[in-house]
């Protein structure tokens, strides 16, 4: 793994199947092997989550439903995705250092650091301004966007090689001209069931089934646009980063010029300005993100104007980014995470209750002593007792950024637990 850090086991099902280093390494580091390869299609899923959210007036909350398409590629397309993404990225970070960027953007790079570090840094400094606006742009459809030809000149640009050599031009072929098939129709067509798909399967068919069934029966959809990569692949995050290196030169020089700050993680944009730069820095942006054929989605547009009252630092509205909000005083983790880890926890608590019957109900008959509801898995992913869970993530992040807020906020989550077990 040392020798080979692009590398990651996968197991899922797939076209093909899952792949050792040496074997990944003869397909993914050989050109000529790339260049001649003919890739899987993705198979395709929606993630669906709930968006949890306050009403205007904060008092009852809300959800809808938020769909992300997302893709995974074949075992062999995925071993040479991780090794070109490994590739590009080298290159992507000396670029990052010649011009000064490597502060600036902040998503799918190994900083080890995580949002926690990030979203502290952007309330330090908006403490140390103390007058400042601080403007929250997301852009809309990102990955789906990224024009084409835009994302071939700066992979050009990236490695400097123009035209792409052509072992990097057949995989920006592969991630532009992309195939999918839709997973629910794939597993249906082969009688695969959805909670148990290995099942003694090492693939999902055979090449000759893939032509005579899947294909045959129109499964496969190609994307003929000339616009749009898929999310979920090894390469994508770092094409998303690669696309937008100019437009990050520019902005970031033009926020600096005004005295202000420059972040970008991924699609969401903060900029931290003084008062009066705000609007026109707004408008800039807008104008310079249309030159890469996307947009800034006008409804998810926050600002928050910090000010000092009475010696202390006031915000007209709470800022929000990655996941926490910021008032000028207080940092507390957002309301709506909360709400989305109580419904998880109940949820979870229910399920060990009726499976804990259901055992139970099979030791009666067999006449053994029932048992009581089995807490350890319980604790362990909705308490302070697990390793990674909410509320490690809660008390970590109230640790690094001195919070009292936040203690107070995780709390109660623990009597919260105890009455749902006892209910």
């Amino acid at each position: 793994m040392e020798k080979h850090p692009w590398y990651k086991p996968r197991r899922y099902l797939h076209f093909d199947t899952p792949l050792s280093i040496k074997s990944a390494e003869i397909i993914a580091t050989n050109p000529n092997n790339v260049e001649s390869h003919s890739f899987y299609p993705f198979i395709a899923f929606n993630n669906l989550t709930k968006k949890i959210f306050f009403d205007k007036n904060a008092v009852k909350i809300k959800s809808k439903d938020k769909i992300r398409p997302i893709s995974y590629a074949s075992h062999a397309d995925s071993a040479i995705y991780s090794y070109y993404s490994k590739i590009l990225s080298n290159s992507y970070e000396n670029q990052l250092l010649e011009h000064g960027l490597t502060k600036n953007v902040i998503a799918f790079r190994s900083l080890g650091k995580s949002n926690i570090d990030f979203a502290k840094k952007i309330f330090t400094e908006i403490e140390e301004r103390k007058y400042c606006s601080a403007i929250g742009l997301d852009v809309t459809g990102f990955f789906d966007n990224l024009d084409h030809k835009h994302l071939k000149e700066m992979w050009a640009k990236v490695i400097g090689k123009s035209p792409l050599p052509n072992d990097h031009f057949a995989v920006f072929k592969s991630i532009t001209s992309f195939s999918t098939v839709d997973k629910d129709k794939l597993y249906k067509e082969f009688n695969i069931a959805i909670h148990n798909p290995k099942n003694n399967r090492n693939r999902i068919c055979s090449p000759k089934k893939l032509r005579n069934r899947v294909r045959k029966n129109k499964l496969i959809k190609k994307n003929k646009a000339l616009f749009g990569i898929p999310q979920g692949s090894p390469i994508s995050a770092i094409l998303s980063n690669i696309y937008m290196l100019d437009f990050d030169k520019t902005i970031k020089e033009y926020v600096s010029n005004i005295g202000g700050s420059y972040y970008r993680y991924c699609d969401d944009m903060m900029i931290i300005v003084h008062p009066e730069e705000r609007d026109k820095t707004i408008c800039y942006i807008t104008s310079e993100i249309l030159k890469l054929k996307l947009t800034i989605n006008q409804k998810k547009t926050e600002i928050s104007n910090f000010s000092l009252t009475a010696g202390k630092q006031r915000s007209d509205r709470p800022l929000q980014y990655l996941g926490f909000t910021f008032d000028g005083e207080r940092i507390l983790i957002r309301s709506a995470a909360f709400a989305r880890f109580s419904g998880k926890m109940k949820g979870g608590v229910k399920l060990a209750q009726r499976t804990c019957e259901k055992r139970n109900i099979i030791r009666q008959k067999k006449g053994l002593v029932e048992k009581d509801l089995y807490k350890r898995k319980i604790y362990e992913r909705y308490s302070h007792l697990g390793k990674q869970n909410f509320l490690t993530y809660g008390y970590r992040a109230a640790d690094k950024m001195d919070s009292k807020s936040i203690r107070k906020q995780l709390k109660p989550l623990w009597d919260r637990l105890q009455k749902e077990i006892e209910k």
